[in-house]
């Protein structure tokens, strides 16, 4: 009986022992499997996402020009708001355009995934992923031979850098110098044309803004990263035989516009009866900027590119001296701010509650001019819309895709 008890006892212990080791078992592979899945980066995420199927014969299809002499470009930033005009412009005219884009949540999300759906109904693909995601970079270069990059990926935005100062850091100087790199290594190397600012005159007093005048004075973090960038650039120039095409651009606007622009909260603030702000400097200054319309950043864009000289790198080593330009690319208009809201006011139909308020000390500056005669000369570039008839049509499209009246 005893012999009896004591076996029974063992074999239960036994049980409760083996299950209780395959239950450990089961937890320990549980939480293997939820800690590799939690621990993923987005880079993980993005490649899960991207590498589905058929995920390369959808960039390779999208990468591929209608003719023979078309070019094949890279464009970052695709689904911003001036790398979306420019990818459908390239789409149109025949070439192959790869876009890519992190879907960041700066502004409205919702807008650059309704720009995405328009390119993706004329055969752009635009890839979800970031530009310092170096695995991502080198894999697309390796499914394809891009001619050019077209690199308008930024973290925008005067103000937002004393809010978030890193991701000026990540995206317009870790982010460039990534991509720099990729293209540096590549065979044959591309040729780049990126999007600098107005922004990097800072201080200048003279104007118009000159691409001889001096730069060295930014007034944000934001027009820092974008004097550094330029100078980024004439490091991998020199170096590495990449040829560099920088555009300086001027207050772009227009439809599909960014909801952090003032023209475009202005429309919004005026339809919803709420006041605006109109900054002035000390003793009524004016604030005025050289507002460029958004198809003529367009043409200059195209032109940069189909004037742009090939690399004379490969595979990281230069061969002899590149091709190294910047250009500014605006209206030469300049308009105060002021009349920009009476021009909304008339379009709108819809009286304007303004409030004057002082510049603030946030790295924005009073006035912007661009001297365009260097663009003029060597790209052809020559804006044709005044600020009125480009804010119709910004408005037009505004009223169409939010479905408003002008009326409060």
């Amino acid at each position: 009986m005893t012999r009896f008890s004591s076996a029974n006892r063992f074999r239960f212990q036994f049980s409760v022992s083996k299950s209780a080791f395959w239950w450990c078992l089961f937890f320990i592979v549980l939480l293997c499997f939820v800690s590799n899945h939690l621990l993923l980066s987005d880079s993980d995420r993005r490649l899960l996402r991207n590498r589905g199927k058929g995920w390369e014969q959808r960039v390779l299809s999208s990468a591929s020009p209608r003719s023979s002499s078309g070019s094949t470009v890279l464009v970052t930033g695709a689904a911003g708001f001036i790398g979306s005009h420019v990818s459908a412009a390239l789409r149109n005219r025949g070439d192959g355009v790869v876009g890519l884009d992190n879907f960041n949540n700066y502004y409205d999300v919702s807008l650059k995934h309704d720009r995405r759906a328009m390119l993706e109904s004329s055969g752009v693909f635009i890839v979800d992923g970031d530009i310092n995601d170096q695995e991502l970079l080198k894999k697309l270069f390796s499914i394809v031979q891009f001619t050019h990059v077209m690199h308008l990926a930024a973290q925008a935005g005067v103000r937002y850098a004393m809010k978030n100062p890193a991701s000026y850091i990540d995206s317009n100087l870790s982010g460039f110098v990534n991509l720099l790199e990729v293209c540096k290594e590549a065979k044959p190397q591309p040729a780049i044309i990126w999007a600098s600012s107005s922004s990097v005159y800072g201080l200048n007093s003279k104007v118009p803004f000159s691409e001889t005048d001096r730069t060295d004075q930014p007034a944000s973090l934001y027009a820092a990263t974008k004097k550094a960038g330029e100078e980024i650039a004439h490091s991998y120039n020199h170096i590495y035989g990449l040829s560099i095409t920088g555009l300086r651009f001027f207050t772009v606007y227009g439809p599909w516009g960014r909801p952090d622009m003032a023209y475009f909260f202005f429309t919004k603030d005026i339809l919803q009866g709420n006041s605006i702000r109109i900054f002035e400097g000390g003793k009524g200054g004016v604030v005025a900027r050289d507002f460029t319309y958004i198809d003529d950043i367009v043409k200059g864009c195209l032109a940069a590119l189909d004037t742009a000289e090939k690399s004379t790198g490969s595979g990281g080593k230069k061969m002899r001296p590149a091709q190294l330009r910047v250009y500014n690319l605006g209206n030469t208009s300049p308009v105060e701010v002021g009349s920009l809201v009476s021009i909304l006011e008339r379009l709108l139909k819809v009286k304007a509650r303004r409030v004057a308020t002082p510049m603030p000390r946030n790295g924005d500056v009073m006035y912007t001019h661009a001297d365009i005669s260097l663009a003029e000369k060597e790209l052809g570039y020559k804006p044709t819309t005044d600020l009125r008839s480009g804010l119709e049509k910004f408005v037009k499209w505004y009223l169409s895709y939010y479905n408003q009246s002008t009326v409060n």
